[in-house]
């Protein structure tokens, strides 16, 4: 066994700031309902979400074994070419971050691990049958089935309740969806966490200081842990504010429906070692909860923003991987280089970020909500609104009306009726 060297070294510190900026990229996808519908506060919310994005780095190592020893060869992979994969990686999650966009993580580790092997050992490097059947396959199926079962729970959610009364309920539907916003962040600890984890013993595993197969040793499995949490502390909010403003409109029936399906998701791809989006997963399931509902609308504008910008994730990664695996191959200034590149990159974002800063004091505006108040719902909103049953103790049946009083915000200063949409 080899001691860790120098470049070793600076490929974990460059995988743990990778695990760091998937922990605020993500923080939307547990919490972002759970904010815009008042059941927790902004900054509690993203605490809570901490707290279990770190225990459920501990639950299991399946999707770590599936990155360190599935997606491409290790034998004759170099070290240098898992860090330019890591800031490919880092760099597309920053710029989706600017722009307020959710995009996958996951698959900017991908993609990213991808072009740079590509470009270092050519495509014969890279494991085509593990690709398309666990990351390619359930990046399609995952939010098509956590959009249906949304749709279905939330359908099933209001017939339940229909002969209760919606503002009696509401407040057993908003702690639901504390617990459910819980189980996401739980499960997401256990599939992205673990992505930090696999690359991080790759990297031992090219560097020689673990054997072909191993699993991640605890030192690996908690400094994970540690800063995907940190990273979600941080709350993210910038697309916080699009997955919570701009998506669709929820009550909280269908928020808790959302999360709980995409919890259930999560934790049962964990568990078989599918490396999906949680992203995606959660996306598809708030806009499932939002066609469940008559009356509700999924913004669709905001919706081909963000499946653009899933479609671009692994090319755009696996470009950035392989131009800077290009410059590692150069020797020991070119690795000085993309370090150099990477940093500088981050500081051009960072800077560019504070022109509109986002925190948690102005994450859940109204004034948001404007934006996307007058797009129509479109056809495929309409198509399953006319078919969907209306909500309980709705006295109003027109899926015009019931839209209207859906976008029009409550006023400045005063308590919200608790049985209104939620814009997420």
């Amino acid at each position: 066994m080899e001691h860790i060297t120098l470049l070793l070294g600076i490929v974990i510190v460059t995988a743990l700031v990778f695990d760091f900026t998937n922990g605020f990229h993500d923080t939307a996808n547990a919490m972002a309902t759970t904010i815009s519908t008042g059941a927790l506060k902004p900054k509690t919310a993203v605490a809570m979400s901490a707290v279990l994005n770190l225990v459920g780095a501990f639950l299991s190592v399946e999707v770590a074994k599936t990155i360190s020893g599935g997606i491409v060869n290790e034998d004759g992979l170099k070290t240098e070419v898992i860090f330019a994969a890591l800031v490919g990686a880092i760099l597309w999650n920053l710029l989706t971050w600017l722009v307020g966009l959710p995009s996958s993580s996951s698959h900017a580790l991908f993609g990213g691990l991808i072009g740079a092997a590509v470009m270092s050992m050519g495509w014969s490097s890279i494991n085509g049958g593990t690709v398309v059947t666990k990351i390619l396959l359930p990046a399609i199926a995952a939010p098509l089935v956590a959009g249906i079962a949304a749709t279905l729970a939330t359908r099933l959610t209001y017939r339940i309740g229909r002969n209760t009364d919606t503002k009696a309920t509401a407040k057993g539907y908003r702690t639901g969806q504390i617990a459910s916003a819980g189980l996401v962040s739980l499960a997401h600890g256990t599939n992205d966490a673990q992505k930090t984890m696999g690359i991080i013993t790759l990297a031992l595993i090219t560097g020689g200081v673990l054997n072909p197969g191993a699993n991640p040793p605890m030192w690996v499995i908690v400094s994970a842990g540690v800063a995907i949490a940190l990273g979600t502390y941080l709350g993210g909010w910038r697309i916080i504010r699009t997955m919570g403003k701009g998506l669709t409109d929820l009550a909280p029936q269908q928020g808790f429906a959302a999360q709980t399906s995409a919890a259930t998701a999560i934790l049962a791809s964990s568990h078989i070692g599918f490396s999906l989006s949680t992203t995606q997963v959660c996306s598809g399931a708030v806009m499932g909860a939002g066609l469940g509902r008559k009356g509700g609308v999924v913004r669709w504008s905001t919706a081909t923003r963000m499946f653009v910008a899933w479609g671009l994730t692994l090319p755009a990664a696996g470009l950035v991987g392989a131009g800077a695996e290009f410059l590692t191959k150069q020797g020991p200034w070119g690795v000085a280089a993309t370090a150099a590149l990477l940093i500088g990159g981050a500081g051009v974002i960072w800077v560019l970020s504070r022109r509109d800063a986002v925190d948690h004091t102005n994450v859940a505006d109204d004034e948001i909500r404007s934006t996307f108040a007058d797009e129509p719902a479109g056809v495929v909103t309409t198509a399953i609104a006319a078919v969907t049953p209306p909500p309980t103790g709705s006295a109003v049946t027109s899926p015009d009306v019931d839209l209207v009083k859906a976008t029009i915000p409550a006023p400045t200063g005063t308590v919200a009726d608790p049985a209104r949409p939620a814009t997420v």
